[in-house]
């Protein structure tokens, strides 16, 4: 019962204190076994409690840890959720930004569109303008022109007899005057070059002369013993002897510096005289259009290059300074060795072949000015510095020239299929010939209006399409006109007038009406103007024949208008005479249908039906002049199929709108 008792109070500690005492009385009173008894079950008790205490704190421990872990759990996983939502959130932002910056830039780029077709709109109606105001001033002058002719016409109608014989003599001498002059000029020049040339021989013979008595002089002189013994007894004398040898030894060298000078100065002279020559016969293979001449001047050129090359190496510059000269003149020997090659297999020069002659008659043209005024320019001074050899203002202007050589000819032709030449049947091979005088007769025809003054036969020009009378003719003011009558027809088929154009006072509108207004004088009306170029003072004006709205590629007429007096001073209708004909026009892709075929990015503008010259037949095309991005191309689509057989690139460049 005591036991009990002990067991039921263990809740308080109170409680424990006073039933152990009562314990502790009730076991004095019974017996000592009791007292062990009741000790044991006290221990007992003590450790029951002590471990409840203990399990009770251990689980409040595990608890509370528990919730902190769930805690921290739940924690991560709301930054977790913020973080994520924050990613989605800028992502749906950025896409946002990105839809509106596409939007605002088609917004733009259509709004560019739109200025760009208002400025073409109004740039279109300003030209138009200009236009009317300048056939407005043309027709003014015309009239004005008229007038004066009208008045000259009256004036010379009313003028007596002995008036027009004092006129004529007058005119006549102030022409034999003029040509007096010039071949004066001409005269004086070739004298001018002769003495040069002379001077250069005698300066060569005494440097020969110079040589061979310093190398006479050097095995006469030896040191003799007197010498020597005087040198040893006194001192002084030995200055003296000293002072004498190192005094003719300086004559010594003056002398072979003055005569590697004069060696040097000759060669300069020389490099002159042969790039004088180059440039003569650059000049006359760039409108030659004989291929015995052209051989002939090409021969020319391969020898002048060799002997430019040869007077280089004798020049006292290092590799660095003659490498681009060098290198020009070893480019032009290789090209005369090509079109000599294709000439003698029976070939004729490209149109693209003559652009690249005329780039090297520019190159070659600045280096002979360059050496012409270095060489006239240029002291004694700076001829020793630069006999010397190392950094002198010579040797730096040499080096400046050959840079001038590097510029690179243009690639280019100056409208479309403008090199293909005669394509299917010779037309002019139908026409009756005509002898040499109706062929001057005709001559003087078609430049009626030129005040032709004098007109002299100058041979023939003999090609694989045809055979054409060479005519020079000369104007009252005595300038040249160089033509080419067809032997077959007696047709124009080029001429160049050889004028200076320095100011600009047509425009390419107003040249574009001159020129259709010659070449209706000449039978040629139903053309198109396929190709308007600037170049300099000088218009180039290409057009085609048009049948049933279709463009006629092949038979193209370039014509060239001086800007400065309004008038044609050149044109080229060899491929005209050759291919001009009526032409059967078959069926085709529509334009719509074609147009689909072009490549992705291309905005034509601009479409025609045109008959092609392609690998020497004549093939139906649909032509799309075309805009891609800021640049412009001409596209050429097969008719029948669709297929590209075409494509040129619009550049402009100091010498006009081009082609690549």
């Amino acid at each position: 019962m005591g036991e009990n008792k002990v067991g039921k109070n263990v809740s308080s500690g109170a409680k424990k204190v006073e039933a152990i005492e009562k314990e502790k009385a009730a076991a004095s009173a019974s017996a000592p076994e009791g007292a062990k008894t009741v000790k044991k079950r006290t221990s007992s008790a003590r450790k029951s409690e002590t471990n409840t205490r203990k399990g009770g704190k251990t689980a409040r421990q595990k608890q509370t840890r528990a919730q902190k872990k769930e805690d921290a759990a739940a924690e991560k996983r709301l930054e977790a959720a913020k973080a994520k939502a924050e990613k989605k959130e800028k992502k749906l932002l950025r896409k946002a930004e990105f839809k509106q910056k596409k939007l605002e830039k088609k917004a733009q780029l259509k709004e560019k569109k739109l200025q760009k077709r208002a400025a073409l709109a109004e740039k279109k109606a300003q030209r138009k303008e200009k236009k009317l105001e300048n056939a407005a001033a043309l027709k003014a002058r015309r009239t004005e022109r008229k007038a004066n002719r009208t008045a000259r016409r009256e004036m010379l109608k009313n003028e007596s007899k002995a008036e027009r014989s004092a006129r004529r003599e007058r005119e006549k001498k102030e022409r034999r005057a003029l040509t007096a002059q010039r071949r004066e000029q001409r005269e004086k020049a070739r004298t001018q070059r002769m003495k040069s040339r002379e001077a250069t021989r005698e300066r060569r013979a005494e440097a020969r002369k110079q040589r061979r008595e310093q190398s006479s002089a050097r095995r006469k002189h030896a040191p003799g013993f007197g010498g020597w013994l005087a040198a040893v007894i006194s001192l002084g004398t030995a200055c003296l002897a000293l002072g004498a040898i190192v005094t003719a030894g300086a004559f010594r060298m003056n002398d072979m510096d003055l005569s590697a000078s004069n060696g040097y100065r000759s060669t300069l002279y020389e490099m002159v005289s042969v790039s004088e020559d180059m440039d003569n016969s650059l000049s006359k293979l760039r409108v030659s259009s004989g291929s015995r001449e052209q051989r002939a001047l090409l021969t020319d050129l391969l020898v002048d290059s060799r002997l430019m090359e040869s007077a280089l190496e004798r020049m006292p510059i290092d590799s660095m300074t003659s490498t681009d000269i060098a290198a020009f003149v070893n480019k032009t020997a290789d090209y005369c060795t090509t079109l000599l090659k294709k000439l003698n297999a029976g070939g004729t020069l490209s149109e693209t072949e003559k652009n690249t002659v005329s780039y090297l008659h520019g190159v070659n043209a600045a280096l002979y000015d360059e050496l012409n005024t270095m060489t006239t320019g240029m002291t004694e001074k700076e001829f020793a510095a630069f006999a010397k050899g190392g950094e002198n203002p010579v040797a730096q202007k040499i080096g400046e020239m050959g840079k001038g050589t590097l510029q690179q000819p243009e690639e280019t032709v100056d409208a479309p299929f403008s090199d293909e030449g005669n394509v299917g049947k010779n037309r002019l091979l139908a026409l009756e010939e005509v002898s040499v005088s109706r062929a001057e007769e005709l001559a003087r025809q078609y430049f009626d209006s030129y005040h032709i003054a004098n007109v002299q036969y100058s041979g023939e020009t003999v090609t694989d399409d045809a055979v054409c009378f060479n005519f020079i003719l000369t104007d009252e003011d005595g300038v040249e006109l160089y033509a080419r009558i067809t032997k077959n027809g007696g047709k124009l088929a080029f001429f160049n007038l050889y004028e200076v154009c320095e100011d600009k006072n047509f425009d390419l509108e107003t040249c574009d009406m001159l020129a259709r207004e010659y070449l209706k004088t000449l039978g040629v009306e139903d053309v198109e103007a396929v190709w308007l170029s600037d170049a300099g003072m000088v218009a180039d004006l290409t057009y085609v024949a048009v049948q049933e709205g279709v463009r006629m590629y092949p038979d193209v007429i370039r014509v060239r208008v001086c800007e400065s007096k309004g008038r044609v001073v050149g044109i080229d209708a060899m491929e005209y005479l050759l291919n001009h004909k009526e032409r059967e026009i078959g069926s085709s892709l529509t334009r719509e249908a074609a147009q689909e075929k072009l490549s992705g990015g291309l905005e034509p503008y601009a479409a025609h039906l045109a008959v092609i010259p392609l690998d020497g037949e004549e093939t139906l095309a649909h032509e799309f002049a075309c805009n891609f991005g800021e640049e412009e191309y001409i596209v050429y689509l097969d008719a029948m199929t669709g297929e590209e057989v075409q494509v040129y690139r619009v550049r402009n460049g100091a010498k006009g709108s081009y082609l690549e």
